[in-house]
């Protein structure tokens, strides 16, 4: 019954084209796809760096998860004119935003922030002078300065608001939202 065993096939012969373009493509495609994504890694961390390096407002909306970080809820619909800068330390990070919203859009952002027009203090300026030098804002005489500082327990940001409403029609708002980490 020794002669009962299975034979063995022969391995069939693969044709070199096969070797020579399966070989390589297996080492490309991976070596491709490092290369592509080590670039969109280095520009996104260009744009931080940009960012994370700004000295100024920059013209444009806070991002997303900064809004939601230092709970500064624009109105989408009813603002314009909109800049912000973020500045951060090891131990605290501070949001600096500008916007221009209609009077309704004031009212929904002081709302939203968890305060009415009423807590405002007219003739008030709540953003010291070594915050508004930061940003480059000037809070001098001729206006019609209201503001209001809010602090917040636990891991929540703390807002200095001052809100110029010299032409009621166009309010603009100064928020600095600082968290300590």
């Amino acid at each position: 019954m020794s002669g009962d065993r299975p034979q063995s096939r022969a391995l069939r012969k693969v044709p070199r084209w096969v070797h020579w373009t399966v070989v390589p493509l297996l080492i490309l495609v991976p070596v491709g796809y490092v290369i592509v994504s080590a670039e969109q890694s280095r520009d996104s961390g260009q744009n931080k760096e940009e960012s994370a390096a700004a000295t100024h407002l920059t013209w444009d909306w806070p991002t997303k998860a900064q809004r939601r970080i230092y709970q500064v809820p624009i109105p989408l619909d009813w603002t314009r004119k909109i800049a912000y800068l973020e500045t951060n330390t090891w131990d605290t990070g501070v949001l600096y935003v500008q916007f221009q919203p209609t009077p309704g859009g004031l009212d929904t952002f002081l709302a939203q922030v968890g305060i009415s027009r009423s807590a405002l203090k007219s003739g008030a300026v709540t953003i010291t002078p070594k915050q508004a030098k930061v940003p480059g804002w000037s809070f001098g005489p001729g206006h019609q300065w209201a503001g209001v500082s809010r602090t917040q327990h636990g891991d929540k940001p703390d807002h200095d608001i001052t809100v110029d409403l010299t032409d009621p029609e166009n309010p603009v708002v100064y928020v600095v939202s600082t968290i300590n980490f």
